[in-house]
């Protein structure tokens, strides 16, 4: 899978390349910031416009990383919609496709900042879920050990290169790149990131090899 392979309190963990988290044990796919509808937000808006195809480019993507790890459970970390109207507006196949998705796995969606409260897409929503010893919620707290999350859209670059989305991870936590298509980012040297990640932190850069590197400060 081309994946980069590390331990968060005992958990043997995966950092694929497409960004999805990977806990073979658990049989769990994680992935955050989805974002789905951001196109019909700013359409709805009247902001810059986007070309209309993002949440199928993201479910396509998110299908793959599905049939790739046989996973069992997935955890959506918050933000998987872009406000509650995207949600709403959701069109009937894109729906059709989530309920596909989840047909015989357990499905959570964790609430973020952006998302709605309960909607009909099935599965169940959390604030967040601790299992073994790991806590999955959508936004770091800093006083928190073995913490998954995500929120901040996590970039990182080696020099000479573009930025590409990257996990964050240090002995504390590990922070998820956004999945979703049409997500910006946040350079790990942001005062934000910085702040979170201990100073042996390592970016693992997405792409077509998962690749660790010293974080950028």
């Amino acid at each position: 899978m081309n994946a980069y392979a590390f331990s968060l309190a005992g958990a043997q963990l995966a950092a694929l390349p497409s960004g999805a988290l990977f806990w073979p044990e658990q049989r769990l796919l994680c992935v955050s910031d989805l974002h789905l509808g951001k196109a019909e937000r700013a359409a709805r808006r009247a902001l810059s416009p986007l070309p209309p195809y993002e949440t199928q480019d993201t479910l396509a993507r998110l299908e793959a990383a599905l049939e790739q790890t046989g996973a069992e459970t997935v955890v959506c970390l918050g933000d998987s919609f872009d406000d509650d109207a995207a949600a709403r507006a959701l069109p009937q196949a894109h729906r059709l496709w989530i309920a596909t998705l989840q047909a015989g796995r357990r499905w959570i969606w964790i609430e973020g900042n952006h998302d709605p409260g309960p909607v009909d897409l099935g599965g169940t929503h959390l604030a967040e879920l601790s299992l073994g010893p790991l806590t999955f919620r959508h936004i770091a707290d800093p006083t928190a050990r073995a913490e998954v999350s995500g929120h901040y859209h996590p970039k990182a670059a080696v020099r000479g290169h573009g930025a590409r989305p990257a996990f964050l991870l240090d002995e504390r936590r590990l922070i998820l790149p956004a999945f979703g298509t049409y997500t910006g980012g946040l350079r790990s040297r942001d005062p934000a990131l910085a702040s979170l990640m201990g100073p042996r932190a390592l970016a693992i850069l997405t792409g077509p090899v998962a690749r660790a590197i010293p974080m950028p400060r």
